[in-house]
């Protein structure tokens, strides 16, 4: 017998495979699908700071139409047909999927300063969700802001928002930062209970005939799991916080790499969005056949054998590996 059991951020679930914030949890039919096809948890998608300062921008406005100031302000926002919810009905999408399925839901904030929003961590956690996702986004293009100063930021609001819940909250991470190993330990330390490595952004491209900046989507392949192992290897044992894989997982091989380099759980989006619910199903008995070719009774059992401090050559995480790659190449 197999058991591809595991525990993320203290829920145990009866498999690594976890169904990431996207599109894909926007209906309630289809997260019903996604349960029935075997996700062992679902995230739904981010709820960002913007549409909840842009609540409070036009909560204001109405009640004082004169401020001309407030006025400008809300023409800064997107307008509402941007979002796919607003706070109020993202508020109402988690607790009808909480009744609709039996595996857990998780909410997602997507956020870049403590405020106002950390009131909807709160809310989040009282509307049923499982689990809080806080997606940790700016773009720093401040130059009198530092590396120091963001990732303070980032910390305090992981503190804050631990206050304000008691649900486990995981911080998903971009790869955007000077010294990773050394900002998960400060955020584990702030009370973080799972790190979500790492944050794939949706970068703008430019037509030269148009003379405009366009958004770009591009899904994930396989081949993007490597930056995510390289750092889920280096973290692994290090930090008390669960380890999540999100970017890069589309097969059962995708999974035993995580899991070898310590990871709890992977997050799967884009080979959802590509081949459907179905998927996952397919994904998780390739899964169980793997482990049961190579004599593997458990994933626990090899979780982190190839982490830093197990792995045989320990330089492939670190700077001798870029050595020797440019020399082979060379040569």
């Amino acid at each position: 017998m197999i058991d591809l059991s595991t525990n993320y951020l203290g829920m145990t679930l009866s498999h690594p495979l976890v169904v990431g914030a996207s599109p894909l949890s926007d209906d309630l039919d289809d997260i019903k699908r996604l349960e029935d096809a075997g996700a062992a948890a679902i995230i739904l998608r981010s709820l960002f700071e913007e549409q909840i300062s842009r609540e409070q921008v036009s909560e204001y406005f109405n009640l004082d139409s004169h401020g001309e100031s407030v006025a400008e302000a809300a023409s800064y926002f997107p307008s509402p047909h941007a979002f796919a919810l607003g706070p109020f009905e993202y508020l109402e999408h988690l607790r009808r999927a909480k009744e609709a399925v039996r595996i857990p839901v998780l909410a997602s904030l997507n956020g870049a300063t403590p405020g106002g929003w950390i009131e909807y961590a709160r809310l989040m956690a009282q509307a049923g969700a499982d689990a809080l996702e806080l997606n940790l986004y700016r773009i720093a293009t401040d130059p009198e802001t530092s590396s120091a100063e963001i990732e303070r930021q980032a910390i305090d609001t992981v503190r804050e928002v631990k206050k304000a819940v008691t649900i486990p909250v995981a911080v998903k991470l971009s790869v955007f930062y000077t010294a990773i190993a050394h900002f998960a330990r400060e955020l584990d330390r702030a009370g973080a209970d799972g790190l979500v490595l790492f944050n794939r952004f949706y970068q703008p491209d430019i037509d030269v005939e148009e003379l405009t900046a366009t958004r770009t989507l591009h899904l994930s392949e396989s081949s993007e799991l490597r930056l995510r192992l390289h750092w889920i290897a280096i973290l692994s044992g290090r930090v008390r916080a669960s380890l999540a894989v999100t970017g890069g997982v589309h097969t059962a091989l995708d999974i035993v790499k995580a899991t070898m380099a310590g990871a709890h759980v992977t997050q799967m989006v884009s080979a959802l969005l590509m081949h459907g619910p179905v998927h996952l199903r397919t994904v998780l008995d390739d899964l169980a056949a793997w482990l049961l070719e190579h004599e593997w009774h458990s994933l626990a059992e090899m979780r982190g054998n190839m982490s830093l401090f197990k792995v045989p050559d320990p330089d492939a995480y670190e700077r001798a590996n870029y050595m020797l790659m440019l020399q082979s190449w060379r040569a």
